[in-house]
């Protein structure tokens, strides 16, 4: 029997972070080793694996820690709706190891497979754990890579906090995992081609670290050979806050506060009146 008191520590917190991104990255990496090494779907297999991989983990974590899953979702939480700033470390290390031992995982079960696919272990499998420019096959730069990451994690805190704002119109019926699961689906359908839509640090790094431990020595480069794995960590940083900045700027400020009138769906604040 758990004590009441562990059940809102900091320990039951990073414990859910860490289960809910396990969750997500078992069925992110999970349905990229199938399809890349076991020729078993495709590019919308991958899409709508990972962003129902969201909603699970979501589901997994949300009333423990409130499910960010995503270090830039907790750093953009931080800077613009009071989470506490001595969390962020202990968050982004938790949604990592979580990250890390799925991935593990997903490798160990795949094992036969990778080797049957790519007995060497390199790029042509790697993206089964890690995103690379372009998928490792188009001509993306870093800096293409690093643009694409920003805007792609900008869209997704947009559409976050836009989704979770209780003065805004929410998703009801305990439906907002759901519809930030088809958000990232949605992404990975239009955002996909540059940087492999990582969108997500703990995502990218846990996985990222497992393969390199577990026999992909070039892991940590690019398909040029240079060193890349920072671009999906700096990327999503940035693009995070740029994106929940952008939501207030653009709609945050203009909505009804909570002692104002309910707003019908649909419809547009009341003006105020003069004076």
């Amino acid at each position: 029997m758990v004590k009441p008191g562990w059940r809102n520590s900091m320990v039951g917190e990073l414990s859910a972070e860490f289960a809910g991104t396990f969750i997500l990255i078992l069925f992110g990496c999970g349905v990229v080793a199938q399809v890349v090494a076991a020729g078993i779907g495709d590019h919308d297999s991958i899409a709508w694996a990972w962003g129902l991989g969201v909603t699970l983990g979501i589901y997994v974590a949300a009333r423990l820690s409130g499910a960010h899953l995503n270090p830039a979702v907790t750093l953009a939480l931080a800077a613009f709706k009071g989470f506490e700033w001595r969390k962020v470390l202990p968050y982004a290390l938790a949604q990592t190891a979580g990250a890390f031992v799925a991935a593990l995982l997903v490798r160990w079960n795949y094992s036969e497979v990778l080797a049957m696919a790519d007995p060497g272990h390199t790029l042509k499998t790697q993206v089964v754990f890690s995103t690379l420019p372009g998928n490792g096959a188009l001509p993306i730069s870093e800096f293409g890579a690093l643009r694409d990451q920003i805007i792609g994690t900008a869209i997704l805190l947009f559409v976050i906090f836009a989704v979770t704002d209780l003065l805004n119109t929410p998703p009801g019926a305990n439906l907002g995992a759901l519809i930030i699961g088809l958000l990232v689906v949605a992404i990975g359908m239009a955002w996909g081609t540059d940087a492999g839509y990582a969108i997500n640090p703990a995502r990218d790094l846990g996985p990222r670290l497992a393969s390199f431990l577990t026999g992909y020595g070039d892991a940590w480069r690019d398909q040029y050979g240079n060193l890349y794995f920072w671009v999906p960590i700096v990327g999503p940083l940035i693009g995070g806050v740029l994106g929940a900045a952008l939501y207030k700027v653009l709609v945050g400020r203009y909505l009804p506060q909570a002692d104002e009138e309910p707003q019908e769906p649909g419809q547009v604040p009341a003006a105020e009146g003069p004076g």
